[in-house]
């Protein structure tokens, strides 16, 4: 019997689907209380996961699901997340739920 390594799994607060955590960005709040991206996922405190999409992004903010992942008061800006987005390439054109085309 083959044994296989554990693979931990985080859920994406987008689009609620599970995913190997390597296949997710990290956001956590700063020590101002603004929303940015842990790219290496190592910094300290709460964290929500989220996949590297702009849709992810949108479908998270439409649903208010960042402050309540991350337990903040009101509303979090999501510029930064949104640039970092735009800057880094997305997975071949495929989005968390396959090819976009």
């Amino acid at each position: 019997m083959a044994i296989t390594p554990h693979v931990p799994e985080r859920t994406c607060i987008g689009c609620r689907r599970r995913a190997p955590r390597a296949q997710l960005l990290r956001l956590v709040l700063t020590s101002s209380g603004e929303l940015n991206v842990d790219a290496r996922a190592v910094r300290p405190g709460r964290g929500a996961w989220i996949h590297p999409d702009p849709e992810c992004l949108t479908l998270a903010e439409r649903r208010r699901a960042a402050p309540r992942a991350l337990r903040a008061d009101g509303p979090l800006d999501v510029g930064r997340v949104r640039r970092f987005l735009e800057q880094s390439p997305i997975n071949d054109g495929e989005g968390p739920r396959g090819p976009t085309g």
